[in-house]
């Protein structure tokens, strides 16, 4: 039996991206099983795909709905989210608790997902009470401003404040996070190239850059300005010379972006550092052909995206990331919130 043809140079393949998308939703790939525990992330990515491809008729909106807040987790008092637990959104049925044991296993990065999947549905979070949320997220910020996952103690990191940001700000109230000790933290993420590490002192990362610019975004420390015409960023307290530099450095010969020096071009960080750039209104100074072309060499002949050039099996994290990044590329995709990592047609 004949494979699928191979797309023609330079077409972005719609209808099988949509097929993939689609297919990802309904039925994930054995090897997905280990992923189980991120099972609302995984939708999150797939409903997602969908949008940025206009293709949010294929899902039943309402159902989505219901089927993410079925993972809610909630106090059976708001006396209980004094105790120290988090009560936001589980990542699978596998870490949900009966609510009869007043516990929970759920954590930042799914309740992310969560409300970001709830948007793209057009479901609005003021019909839930989000009160235990936010003052249950307060329990899991640490004095130096950096946010644990879970309740239970984890490794506290970059992605973490961003998604208490990225939370806070889906849910239009800042009253769960200390946003002046988050943005101490930040500060002190910044290495001495420019670029972010996910830890104070460790090694710059396209994705811990991506992190700590939207975190500041969000909370209000990164502004931009228009100036004789051009648009700039407007903030006082990173290095932003040295930040732009180090982004800039990421993209390749090949017009991909690497994560780190030294690493190859990957797919992803055409959103990780490229969303950084858009949002310090920058950019336009990146090849954006040059990244088109690279984008395109990453399309699967089975629909979605794969990590590197010419490889044939996509995965649905990078193919949510090349669809995210083609939109900040303005391709005939839904229009991209940078700071959130969502398709803008619903509500945004």
């Amino acid at each position: 039996m004949d494979g699928p043809q191979p797309v023609e140079y330079g077409e972005f393949a719609r209808e099988r991206h949509e097929a993939f998308a689609e297919m990802m939703l309904h039925e994930l790939p054995k090897e997905y099983a280990s992923q189980e525990i991120n099972h609302l992330t995984l939708a999150y990515f797939a409903i997602s795909s969908l949008s940025f491809l206009r293709s949010l008729d294929r899902v039943d909106k309402d159902q989505v709905a219901r089927w993410v807040l079925s993972f809610r987790a909630k106090p059976r008092e708001m006396s209980n989210v004094a105790d120290g637990t988090f009560f936001g959104f589980c990542g699978s049925r596998s870490s949900q608790f009966s609510e009869d044991t007043c516990q929970s296993v759920s954590n930042l990065a799914s309740t992310y997902s969560a409300l970001a999947i709830l948007k793209v549905v057009g479901y609005d979070s003021e019909n839930f009470d989000s009160r235990s949320i936010l003052e249950s997220m307060k329990n899991l910020q640490m004095p130096d401003g950096s946010f644990m996952p879970v309740d239970s103690g984890a490794e506290t990191d970059l992605r973490f404040v961003y998604c208490a940001a990225a939370i806070s700000s889906m849910l239009n109230d800042w009253s769960g996070m200390d946003r002046e000790k988050a943005k101490d933290y930040i500060i002190k993420c910044q290495s001495y190239d420019g670029g972010f590490g996910l830890t104070p002192g460790s090694e710059s990362h396209g994705g811990g850059t991506y992190c700590a610019v939207a975190a500041l975004f969000l909370m209000g420390f990164i502004q931009t300005d228009y100036n004789n015409g051009v648009l700039l960023p407007r903030c006082t307290i990173i290095d932003i010379s040295s930040l732009v530099e180090w982004c800039l450095q990421r993209q390749g010969a090949d017009g991909g972006f690497q994560g780190r020096a030294n690493k190859p071009s990957d797919t992803c960080y055409a959103f990780w550092v490229g969303g950084a750039l858009k949002m310090l209104g920058l950019y336009h100074l990146i090849n954006k052909l040059a990244l088109r072309d690279f984008l395109l060499s990453c399309q699967s002949p089975y629909g979605g995206f794969t990590k590197f050039q010419y490889e044939a099996i996509p995965d649905l994290y990078h193919s949510y990331y090349g669809f995210a990044a083609l939109s900040l590329l303005e391709e005939e995709l839904d229009p991209l919130c940078v700071e959130l990592g969502l398709a803008t047609f619903n509500q945004l």
